[in-house]
């Protein structure tokens, strides 16, 4: 049974993940570098959960109670001690992540079931790190989870059957549409699309075709969505968008490539344009110019 869940990362998506379990009834445990991460994160979940008030209609209680469920540790001991699961945030780096399940082996229980919300990476490509293979697997939640609340599960070859289905019951009582996936496929079904997409916006941008207010409205006016790919990256967070766009020019050894990668870096992330959390990304927050009536004319 699954009582006690630790995340690892209180990024944008890890802090997310965090809330929501606990928002749930789970007990959770957040754990990360650094306790001015540990603290922004704190700072994060008081703004969802005005999110949680105004689109889910929680009252301060709810919000409360799940507040009451949420430990902090940067002791990576500390935050597995209890763990019937993990949910493992943190950057999309096929190296740091062997590393961190490296460490996160030698302390964790038997009894600890591994997730990964790994965005564009296979379970298998780290699942020896874990060193309990048939108790690791990817869950993998979009931006927006408490709106957006779809759960992908993928395991790899050794996955055990009946941890899969355990974590398709969890993701449920999390309030979650499960979505089991039957082989493993980098980026699932959601990042398989979305990916490519956001990356075309970017390239489109980056070579000077269009600016990216002309891409969103394009993309906004022919099909009707409410957004476009530009604030899907500020939303999503430009720091993860980054990596996404690096690790496609490193799989690709591609010279332009490398070159858009290293554009993306140098005009918003080393400028401290992370996206819609840090104020400013392809659009200033918090009143982006695509919120506004006159966007579309």
């Amino acid at each position: 049974m699954i009582n006690n869940v630790t995340v690892f990362g209180s990024g944008v998506l890890g802090a997310q993940i965090a809330f929501q379990t606990a928002f749930r009834g789970f007990n959770v445990t957040l754990y990360d570098l650094a306790d001015e991460l540990l603290e922004k994160a704190r700072e994060k979940f008081a703004v969802l959960g005005e999110s949680y008030k105004r689109d889910l209609g929680a009252t301060d209680a709810d919000v409360a109670s799940a507040l009451a469920r949420l430990t902090y540790t940067r002791d990576l001991a500390r935050s597995v001690a209890d763990a019937d699961l993990t949910i493992e945030a943190i950057p999309e780096n096929i190296q740091i992540k062997k590393d961190f399940y490296s460490a996160l082996a030698q302390v964790a229980p038997a009894k600890t079931i591994f997730c990964t919300n790994s965005s564009t990476l296979l379970p298998s490509q780290f699942a020896t790190e874990t060193g309990r293979p048939e108790r690791f697997l990817a869950l993998h939640f979009a931006n927006q989870i408490w709106v957006r609340n779809t759960a992908e599960i993928m395991g790899h070859p050794g996955t055990d059957p009946a941890v899969f289905d355990t974590v398709v019951a969890f993701a449920k009582a999390i309030g979650m549409v499960a979505l089991p996936i039957h082989k493993e496929q980098p980026g699932y079904i959601l990042n398989s699309l979305l990916v490519p997409f956001l990356r075309a916006a970017w390239e489109l941008h980056h070579l000077g075709v269009a600016d990216p207010e002309t891409v969103d409205k394009t993309w906004m006016i022919a099909t009707g969505a409410p957004v476009g790919p530009f604030a899907i990256m500020d939303v999503v967070g430009l720091t993860t968008i980054y990596n996404i766009v690096k690790l496609h020019a490193d799989a690709t050894d591609n010279a332009q490539d490398q070159n858009s990668a290293q554009a993306l870096k140098e005009q918003f992330l080393d400028q401290g344009k992370l996206g819609a959390l840090s104020g400013q990304g392809f659009y200033c927050y918090p009143d982006p110019a695509y919120l506004k009536a006159e966007f579309l004319k």
